[in-house]
């Protein structure tokens, strides 16, 4: 057992390698964004509702700007996905890196109300390019280096290392005074896409771009209708696979429920427990531990025995349970308990991709990872619309029956519909062939 699991883990720093700048870069944006989740709540309940233990304009004001970026995210998300496939993964990810600069180094510089407002704008725009893209355009990075039989390993190990710069951030964030996160975190934002831009290549050939001068009412219709092509044409590669149409439900139902605990989880302990930034960032730090053993040691000995299919079922029954037990947390350490099981159910992602990227070829990868991301954010807009209004109607005093947790306990069902559609998941099939696969794909070693 312990060769075996030697043997993966040099296994997957041997993946790995080609990717080191890509981590590098990802990992810092990862801990500057990460440090300022425990902190953001108390700061945005300071700023709104001064001195109360709950803040109901927080709740609305955060699910609003998640409907928000859920309706643009569903045009967006599947457009990234094609751009990124003709311009190149090292361009959009440069863009996706870039844009959380602004919304953060407003907290920086001042917290009151109208900042807080403003951040939330800046916010909302920054989060419709970046939240969830960023990752789903790593993996596309990856799929054009790693060979197809080893990409589930591979993106195991970069989620992996995603947990860990997530446990450096929040050991940050629990002994950093409140005052410095944002300011750090800032500097931590300018610092990836500079690394990424003199040190990060390409892996696909960008298209001609036109002369600017060139540019006339014509062409600008025929580009529109281009791009048209281009979304039907992706519709068709989801539709005519039964895998991405079945991973496609799966990612929307637990979407829907997940999306929706996580919108409104930090608020509804604050209320329930009196939590505060510390208790936040203990939480994140088990969460943390537990991901990075589950997605880089256990992912890589369970993958070749079971596949990508039973690893999705159990994460997702992770999920349920995480969800049941903070919807009827009874004590404060059960949020603590429910804690250990994300450590499980975070292994949807990492096989949620490699299902995707093994059912479409090298030169889709963008294509179909930008529509299921597409289909995800459907569920983020719709999600917020019914459990934001609930989880401030249960905090309330004005609650039909005494149950705090009622929305928590919902979303979970959701998810429950979604581990039933995993369990109907066929076997991966493959559209083509991946003609690209015995030759290396970095472009700056042609």
């Amino acid at each position: 057992m312990l060769t075996m699991e030697c043997g993966s883990f040099s296994n997957g720093i041997r993946e790995l390698r080609p990717l080191a700048h890509l981590l590098i870069s990802l990992s810092v944006y990862w801990i500057g964004e990460e440090m300022t989740v425990s902190v953001l709540v108390d700061v945005v309940s300071s700023a709104l509702c001064p001195g109360q233990s709950t803040c109901s304009e927080a709740i609305y004001i955060s699910g609003l700007q998640q409907t928000v970026v859920g309706i643009f995210k569903v045009v967006v998300l599947p457009l990234l996905g094609q751009l990124a496939d003709e311009y190149g993964r090292k361009s959009l990810l440069l863009l996706t890196v870039s844009v959380n600069i602004f919304p953060f180094a407003l907290l920086a510089c001042n917290r009151s109300r109208g900042f807080v407002y403003a951040f939330y704008v800046l916010r909302t725009i920054s989060n419709t390019l970046s939240h969830g893209s960023i990752q789903w355009i790593a993996v596309a990075y990856a799929a054009d280096i790693v060979k197809e039989r080893r990409r589930t390993v591979a993106f195991s190990w970069i989620m992996g290392i995603f947990s860990v710069a997530h446990l450096l951030a929040n050991i940050m964030a629990r002994f950093l005074p409140s005052k410095y996160i944002f300011v750090i975190a800032v500097a931590l934002f300018i610092f990836c896409p500079v690394y990424m831009q003199i040190f990060l290549d390409e892996t696909i050939e960008r298209t001609q771009t036109r002369d600017p001068n060139s540019i006339t009412w014509n062409s600008f219709v025929k580009a529109l209708k281009t791009r048209y092509n281009s979304m039907k044409e992706t519709t068709t590669i989801v539709l005519s696979s039964h895998t991405l149409r079945s991973i496609s439900f799966v990612c929307f139902f637990y979407e829907l429920g997940m999306s929706g605990i996580g919108n409104v989880l930090f608020y509804y302990l604050k209320a329930l427990f009196g939590f505060s930034k510390d208790q936040y960032s203990e939480i994140l730090m088990t969460i943390d531990i537990g991901q990075i053993v589950s997605q880089i040691l256990v992912v890589p000995l369970i993958n070749p025995l079971f596949g990508e299919k039973v690893i999705l079922c159990l994460g997702l029954l992770a999920s349920i349970t995480f969800g049941l037990l903070n919807g009827l947390a009874w004590a404060s350490w059960v949020p603590y308990l429910a804690a250990s099981f994300k450590s499980v159910y975070i292994l949807v992602k990492p096989s949620g991709y490699a299902i995707i990227s093994k059912a479409t070829s090298s030169v889709n990868q963008g294509k179909a990872q930008g529509f299921v991301a597409g289909v995800e954010a459907i569920a983020q807009f719709l999600s917020p619309l019914a459990l934001s209004p609930l989880t401030s109607l249960f905090l309330s005093a004005n609650a039909p029956f005494d149950f705090k947790g009622f929305s928590i306990v919902l979303a979970s069902v959701c998810m429950v519909i979604s581990l039933y559609y995993a369990c109907l998941l066929q076997p991966q099939e493959h559209l083509t062939p991946d003609l690209e696969e015995n030759t290396d794909p970095l472009l700056s070693q042609n």
